[in-house]
């Protein structure tokens, strides 16, 4: 693995996101994935990247230092969907799911993902954001999408790489991937200097 970030540690994805270990698997990262369902309680008064990071922070703390060796880094993550001063979810449901595709229809929102990492030794949050704009989405478009890839699973009730991605959006202001997830050059560059702190 390139970037001499793997001499010293090993890692630990704590995420259950199968394009999360797809895109630190494709880094050539080494590392294990833990999943575990995690409290997502945020408090009310916090908004975007505060969000966002609190809740990385907030997973990475519900593991107990024990179940991460000395040579490791734990991974943690959480994406949020922010528009207008709101966070929009993963919809429970089809008719959440097309509410949130007609709210960013024509709009720019911004994809916010709080990183967490932490060793027995420290920890450091960080967040990547990136502004996403979409053309106008036809109610046909809308429904075609929620019938054909279920987006019950996505802040923001949609896939970037996915058809609508294809589509509907006009204009990415940022990482692509960080709108898929992971910021991954960030993230290899945070860890670069999280590991350099601690040797």
């Amino acid at each position: 693995m390139p970037l001499g970030i793997t001499d010293h540690y090993h890692f630990i994805l704590a995420s259950k996101s199968p394009r999360r270990q797809q895109l630190l698997r494709d880094t050539g990262l080494p590392f294990r994935v833990m999943e575990r369902e995690f409290d997502e309680v945020c408090p009310d008064n916090l908004k975007g990247k505060d969000m966002a990071e609190y809740l990385a922070k907030s997973k990475a703390l519900q593991i107990s230092k024990e179940e991460i060796n000395n040579d490791e880094i734990l991974i943690t993550a959480d994406t949020i969907v922010w528009f207008k001063d709101k966070v929009l979810d993963k919809p429970d449901g089809y008719e959440e799911a097309f509410e949130v595709l007609k709210t960013i229809s024509g709009n720019t929102h911004e994809v916010i993902t709080g990183i967490c990492l932490l060793s027995r030794n420290g920890m450091h949050t960080f967040s990547e954001t990136t502004k996403v704009t979409f053309g106008i989405l036809s109610v046909e478009d809308i429904k075609y999408y929620i019938k054909e890839y279920k987006p019950y699973d996505k802040a923001g009730a949609y896939g970037i790489q996915e058809w609508i991605g294809l589509v509907g959006n006009s204009h990415i202001d940022g990482s692509y991937y960080n709108v898929m997830g992971l910021p991954v050059h960030r993230l290899l560059k945070e860890l670069s200097g999280f590991i350099k702190s601690k040797i």
